[in-house]
């Protein structure tokens, strides 16, 4: 009988452990279902806000800064450790390839460790102007890049500075309207 009472009190204690991780595990995925469910975060910098100053140099050696830039322009900010950046670089590949019409030559800011960023600029430099930089680079404070991928369209204001045409730029170009007139039927 003893022998009973033991199994008892542990298939008892079991029971209970078991329904405390149920809860934990339900809590767990109603926090995730929250994240999952929330809107994804707007970047910092708004439509029609100045970009902050900022002075950086291209990996090919040249200087950047709000002077630089002459017409609209494509900035994109990349991580190498960040999953979606992998996965949105070839859109953007595909897009400076061809920029839309009166767009500059884009410009592709590879936020991380220079090592790490090798595969990024190699691929990046030929069609866009590339600067490598810490995450608290000079482009990144300037433009409040705290997430990647990040892209912004920005066009030069007549004072100098930078102006944010679109802080969450799509990678595709305006559809060309293809008018087609009805022929009347006879």
């Amino acid at each position: 009988m003893p022998v009973l009472i033991v199994l008892m009190v542990l298939v008892g204690a079991l029971c209970i452990l078991d329904l405390i991780l149920t809860v934990g595990v339900v809590k767990r995925l109603r926090e995730h279902t929250e994240l999952l469910t929330a809107p994804p975060p707007t970047p910092a910098v708004e439509v029609g806000e100045r970009v902050g100053p900022f002075a950086a140099t291209t990996v090919t050696g040249s200087p950047l800064g709000p002077g630089d830039f002459v017409g609209e322009t494509l900035v994109a900010f990349f991580s190498p450790t960040c999953k979606p950046c992998k996965e949105k670089l070839p859109d953007f590949l595909r897009y400076a390839k061809a920029p839309a019409p009166g767009e500059e030559r884009p410009v592709a800011v590879v936020v991380g460790d220079p090592g790490q960023a090798e595969d990024f600029v190699s691929r990046l430099a030929p069609t866009a102007q590339v600067v490598v930089e810490p995450p608290d680079g000079a482009m990144g404070i300037a433009f409040k890049a705290e997430m990647y991928p990040t892209m912004f369209r920005v066009a030069p204001a007549d004072d100098g500075t930078l102006i944010v045409t679109d802080n969450a730029a799509e990678l595709e170009h305006p559809k060309a309207a293809t008018a087609t007139t009805p022929v009347p039927a006879r």
